[in-house]
């Protein structure tokens, strides 16, 4: 289903969609941008969550390596037992 709406947009913002598409498919590009623009900030909203998540938890990620390193070196010194 599609809606119509009006918009309205910079005149060098129109130059430049006339320059790349045919006035008939003005909605199609612009369609396709503000898609390409929602994931690609959902993208570098994900990102940035995830990198707080890590600083987050890197203190506590550290310091269960250091707990497990031991007991990794052991199995290996035992041949995996």
């Amino acid at each position: 289903m599609t809606r119509r709406i009006s918009i309205t947009l910079p005149e060098d913002t129109l130059d430049l969609l006339d320059r790349v598409c045919r006035k008939e498919d003005r909605s199609r590009v612009i369609d396709e941008a503000v898609r390409f623009y929602i994931d690609r900030v959902g993208r570098d909203r994900l990102r940035e969550r995830l990198a707080q998540g890590y600083a987050r938890h890197n203190d506590r990620d550290v310091r269960l390596a250091e707990e497990w390193f031991p007991v990794e070196e052991d199995t290996r010194v035992d041949g995996g037992e």
